[in-house]
């Protein structure tokens, strides 16, 4: 059974959520509430999320800053803007800002329903899950979040520290900035945690996988890309769910 679309609905006016709430959950989308921006902004970070669902005017956070700080971390995430504000410069702010499609109350279910699938069919597939990482000797188990190496020795990984491995492994082959692994590991953007923190998370990891004592030689699994974060070395071999499925005869 395929998984179903998560879809994060931003509205605080309580019978205008619900009924797009209702909307989605009968087409099959599992609907995530938030009746403020603040919410509305660490809900649509969360792993997962498909869409966003984004009214203008709410408390504690404008839309604007709401699509504004989404687009400093997730660029792909289609977002919809819903909002009783119909002028042209309201449209053009809300598109030029990374806004996906642009939709004006009143609307009725059955457009916004054929505007989400629409935004949703243009819009690539996430990557699939990484299951296995290895390199040399070493073996990286995901799902038990361990390192394995090959005098049986296996070491745990903390969450923080799978997260920050599953990241550079979905996004092999570009690096992965502080900020990035700040929000998308830690859900946080607001300045509470320095990204010095990364850097120690990142440390503790490269001695787990060098293992004690070291290969021989050495076995590189993060790059350090200078002003830019960090990368997951190209001689990392990565296994994803769907490649795990596949029969290799």
């Amino acid at each position: 059974m395929a998984k179903k679309r998560t879809v994060v609905v931003v509205e605080d006016e309580d019978p205008i959520r619900r009924a797009i709430v209702d909307a989605l959950r009968m087409a099959g989308y599992e609907p995530v509430e938030a009746a403020d921006g603040e919410a509305g902004l660490l809900e649509a970070r969360r792993a997962g999320v498909d869409l966003v669902l984004l009214d203008l005017l709410l408390p504690k956070m404008d839309g604007f800053d709401v699509l504004r700080g989404l687009r400093e971390t997730h660029a792909a995430l289609p977002v919809i803007i819903l909002t009783a504000r119909g002028s042209e410069d309201d449209r053009v702010r809300g598109l030029r800002g990374g806004a996906d499609d642009y939709v004006v109350k009143p609307f009725s279910a059955r457009e916004l329903l054929a505007r989400v699938d629409a935004v949703l069919r243009r819009t690539p597939e996430r990557p699939e899950p990484v299951v296995h990482m290895r390199a040399g000797d070493t073996e990286v188990d995901c799902a038990r979040r361990e390192v394995c190496h090959s005098d049986g020795k296996r070491l745990p990984l903390s969450e923080m520290e799978a997260g920050i491995l599953q990241r550079l492994a979905v996004y092999a082959g570009r690096a992965v900035s502080r900020e990035e692994l700040l929000s998308c590991v830690w859900g946080l953007k607001d300045g509470t945690v320095e990204t010095r923190a990364i850097d120690m998370h990142i440390t503790r990891l490269r001695q787990k996988l060098a293992g004690e004592p070291p290969a021989d030689p050495p076995i590189e699994w993060i790059v350090t890309v200078r002003g830019k974060g960090y990368m997951l070395a190209p001689e990392i071999h990565v296994v994803t769910e769907g490649t795990q499925q596949e029969d290799p005869t």
